[in-house]
Parts: C-alpha cells; structure tokens; sequence
C-alpha cells in the first residue's frame, strides 16, 4: 500500500507541476487525466472504492500544496475556488478530482445497490454532487485565462455527469439531450487533432452510445432496439452501467411480443405455450442464435452460449413446476400411456431440454474448434502448458453424454427417424473422440494402440458414410467426416513408419550383424550389442516322485509292546506332588 501511494505521489506531481501554455493562459487534459487516473488505480477491475480512495488522497496533496486548506483541525471553514483565486491549472484540477471522487463513490453505491436497494437515494445525492462539481468546473473555465479546448472539455464532461443523473433519474428525454451534447462536443474535438490524440475522445464516443440509444428506446424509437441488440455482440456489452439495463430492455421486448405466441411447433406436432417464460424465451430463441453466429471471436461466443443455456434453464425449471402442480397431469399420463402420446405440457418439456441438450453440443464444439485450431500451432514457449488431445477427448464425453440424453427424451421414443439421427450424430462424434484418444497414444509413442485405434475410427466413418445418405440434412450442422477420414489416413502410415524404425531400433547388434545399417547409438555411451538380460530358455524339470501305496498299507497292531502304565490312586498323586517315586 506505501509503494502504490509512492507511486500515484510520483505520477501526479508531474501532470501537476506542467507549466502553462506560452500565452499564459491555463490549460487541463481533463479526459486525458481521469482516463490514466481510472485505468491505473482500481477502475481497469470495477473497483471503484479504491478509486475514491485515491481521488480523497489526491485531493489533500492538492490543497496542501497550493495552501488551500479547509479550516484547521479544531474548525471547518468552507472555501470555493473562484475565478479570482484562478492562478495555476492545479485549482482546475482540484475541482475535477472532487467531482471524481463523488462520481467514484456513486457507481460503488450503485454495486451494492442490488442487494441493498436503500442505498438507491444515497447514489443519486452522490451523482448530483459529481454534476454540480462539474458544473462548478465549467463556471472556471469560462474564464478568459482558460484556454479554448480546456473549456470544450469542461462543458462535455458536465454534460457527461448531468446525463448520468437523468438516466437514473429515468429522465429519457434530458439524458439522452446531455449525452448529445456530450458526444458532439467530443466528435468536434476528435476532428481538430490528429489520429493519436483523437483516439481518446473516439473511445468516449463508443461509451456514450449505449447510453443514448438505449434513451431513444425509452422514448419511442423503437429501431434503436436493433442496435441495442447488436451491442450483445461485443465483449463488454453496454458497458458497467448499461450491462443490466440492456437486459432487463430484451427482457421487456420479448414479453410485449410473447403476448400474441400461442403454440409452438416441433417435429410435426402443436405444441400451445401457455407459460410466460416459455414464450418469452422460445421468441429470443432464435435473437440469440443468429448473435452466436455472428459473433466475432471465442469468448463472445462463449458469453453468449452461456447466457443462452442460463434462460433454457430457466425456463425449464418453470416448465417443471408447472408439471408438478398441474392436478390432471397423472389421468393426462395414464390417457397417454394407453394411446403413447405424451400430454403437451410433457411434451414442451422435452422440446425445451433438447434444446439446451443441443445448444451443450453445439458450444462444446465450438471449444472443440478453437482447441484444434491451437493444437496445430507451434508452441513457442516450453514452460506455458498448451492444450493437449486429452483436453478435446473431455469435451466430446459431455457432447456423447448430451446425445445419449437427447435419445431418451420423452414422447420421442416412437420417432424412429429422431433416433436414427440422434444415432448417426453419435457416431460422428465418436469418431472425433476415438481421433484424439489416439492422438493421446501417440504421445507417449504407444504406436500399436493408434493404430488400433486409428482403424475403429475408418470404421465409425465408414458407418456414417452408409447410413448418411437418407439423412442430408442431418450432417449440415456435423464436422466434416472426409477430412477425418484424410487425416487418419496420413497419420496412419506415419505411425507405421515410426513402429518400425522402433523395432529396428530395438534390435541388438549381435541379432543383425548380416545387415549394414548405421546406428549412432553404437558410439554412444548405451549401445546396442547384446540383448540384457538375455530371455529365458526351456529346460527339462526335475521329475517328481510320490508315494502312491502309502495309503493303501495295513500296518500291524503295536499295543503288546507298548508300555502300559498303572494306575496309581491318591497316594500315587501326592507322591508324585512332593518328588517320591518315579
């Protein structure tokens, strides 16, 4: 904690001791500084309370310095800058950290105001200190010593903070006119400097966006729900801020359309949907899997696949309990099982789990695509761990674990053209894993086992290739079975050529001394020569003999020349206790 306080004394002292412009007037990187000052103190993770730690500690280096001082310790005495106290930049940046720390200890408030929501009005009194702050900043600006762009950011700063306290005001119309404002003015400035020094306000410009957009919905603009729902696309969504907000907007457009979707249907039977959550999320259905297919790296996929699985879930669970509390569903079952159909209820159950078991499969294979990608990369750096043939063997067990689950679903047993292709899925799939659990063999260069392997694998697609051909659409979505075959085939022969130098390499010297062939080894310190231990050899064993007629002799009775003794009575007894006689 010294150390980090050594630091940001070392960092500020520079940007506060800068000299003023040649003309004299005064001059204030205000998007620059609070930009550095965010990512370099707490804001790069979401920790805003070590930002407001810093602005407060900031702010007493600034006072002490220019001699601005509150009171003393006994008294408080409330003190302003004011035009005529405006003599060096550092008096602007005062106020500019004053305004970051109230900004700072709102947005930490607004963290903790999911679980405690009380903290609400706290959060709105902070975010209007923040904006009368910033206004306060723009009043000294307008002074004639402060020069023409400080002034520009000055006013889009204060129109950044005043947006932010009507939006959670849920003043549409006022944030969206501060926001306006705010991006104009940054826009204005990107365009007077060059490339390097306009990336900044272009990266502020991207943040102020979502705000803006998502204000025009609010408003009535209802195109600005298609850029909302692109925004999904990107890594970071709309933002800290924006983030539960853009949900909670998808969330509320699903279920204004969910109210005239009545039924769905599914592998030719009508389904009629009657749970709200069900409609809601069988309409953004098919929202979300054109965003994963236009997703532009892994991890947006990933968030997205995640985010997709979580609301099938969801939905699931509300379909559960709705059979649970359902009277009539035990005579609907008994009807059923007589005529083998499935209430409608059961059977929007089963379309639900495939779809969550489908969408495992899909983004499995999508991981799947990214880890082969990267094991034909070479690998640089020896110490990082890279990924390995037993990472992509896991991830087909839970794909082979899916199907086997989705061939078991509920009033789908009957649908013999469903299994059949829940069963050439299968075997796709284990083709790929019986791929990459040789490729494990070959690893350890256990060569025999590949090539076992390698040969159940042309069998599995040997099998795809005779059953797919009533089944074209079926394989649309599946890998690529020809180039497995391909691959297999090339690594194959190499396996072969490798077992044999192997065994030519396991050969002594004593065993092939008719055949030349070069062998460094031999000069090596572990030659090759003789084969040690050398391998057992037969030899005749020593023949055992038993004893057969032993239990087949009578032996003669003995008892005449046995010694027969006497029998004594008591006095024998207690002779023989004291020692007398024999």
């Amino acid at each position: 904690m010294a150390a980090e306080q050594q630091n940001e004394v070392k960092i500020p002292q520079m940007e506060e001791n800068k000299k003023n412009s040649i003309d004299g007037s005064l001059g204030l990187e205000i998007l620059q500084i609070i930009k550095d000052s965010q990512q370099q103190h707490g804001l790069r993770h979401g920790d805003y309370q070590r930002y407001r730690g810093y602005c407060s500690r900031r702010l007493r280096r600034l006072r002490k310095t220019l001699g601005f001082k509150m009171g003393n310790r006994h008294k408080f005495t409330g003190k302003k800058v004011t035009v005529e106290l405006l003599s060096d930049n550092r008096h602007l940046l005062l106020v500019l950290m004053e305004a970051e720390r109230a900004w700072s200890y709102a947005m930490q408030l607004k963290q903790e105001a999911n679980t405690e929501p009380r903290k609400r009005f706290h959060l709105l009194a902070r975010l209007r200190k923040a904006a009368k702050h910033g206004e306060q900043l723009e009043k000294l600006c307008e002074s004639p010593r402060v020069d023409a762009k400080t002034k520009l950011e000055a006013q889009a700063y204060t129109a950044y903070l005043n947006g932010m306290v009507q939006f959670e005001l849920q003043e549409w119309k006022s944030a969206m006119e501060a926001f306006n404002k705010c991006k104009t003015i940054y826009e204005k400035l990107a365009s007077a400097f060059t490339e390097e020094q306009a990336v900044l306000y272009h990266q502020r410009v991207e943040e102020i966006s979502p705000n803006i957009r998502y204000c025009a919905y609010n408003i009535g603009d209802q195109n600005a729900i298609n850029d909302l729902m692109q925004m999904r696309l990107s890594a970071g969504g709309g933002g800290g801020m924006m983030a539960e907000k853009l949900e909670a907007l998808i969330t509320q457009t699903r279920a204004k359309q969910a109210a005239v979707m009545s039924e769905v249907e599914w592998r030719g039977r009508t389904v009629p949907v009657r749970i709200d959550k069900a409609r809601i999320f069988l309409l953004g259905l098919a929202d979300n899997e054109a965003a994963i297919i236009q997703a532009d790296n892994e991890e947006t996929k990933e968030r997205l696949y995640e985010s997709l699985l979580a609301e099938c879930r969801d939905t699931i669970q509300a379909v559960r309990e709705e059979l649970r509390t359902d009277v009539k569903q035990r005579e609907r079952a008994a009807e059923g099982a007589d005529s083998g159909k499935v209430s409608n209820l059961q059977y929007l159950h089963s379309y639900l789990t495939y779809i969550k078991l489908w969408t495992v499969v899909r983004r499995n294979e999508s991981m799947a695509h990214a880890l082969q990608a990267k094991l034909k990369e070479p690998q640089t750096d020896e110490n990082k761990r890279g990924p390995r043939p037993q990472d992509l063997i896991r991830l087909y067990d839970i794909i082979l674990q899916s199907l086997a689950e989705l061939s078991s679903l509920q009033g789908l047993e009957e649908d013999h053209t469903f299994q059949k292709e829940v069963a050439l899925k299968t075997l796709v799939y284990k083709a790929y894993r019986c791929f990459y659990i040789a490729q494990s063999y070959v690893l350890v260069k256990k060569w025999s086992e590949a090539l076992v392997l390698y040969e159940r694998v042309l069998k599995y697609t040997r099998e795809v290739q005779s059953k797919a051909k009533s089944f074209n659409n079926s394989l649309k979505d599946l890998p690529d079975v020809q180039e497995l075959i391909a691959e297999v085939s090339a690594e194959k022969y190499s396996l072969q050529a490798a077992a044999i130098l192997v065994i030519l390499k396991r050969i002594p010297l004593s065993d092939r001394l008719d055949h030349f062939r070069l062998d460094p080894t031999l000069l090596s310190k572990q030659p090759n020569l003789v084969q040690f231990p050398p391998d057992f050899q037969p030899i005749p064993c020593k023949p055992l003999f038993f004893d057969l007629a032993l239990n087949h002799v009578a032996f003669p009775p003995l008892d005449d020349k046995v010694e027969q003794k006497g029998k004594g009575g008591i006095t024998g007894y207690f002779r023989g206790f004291f020692g007398f006689g024999s």
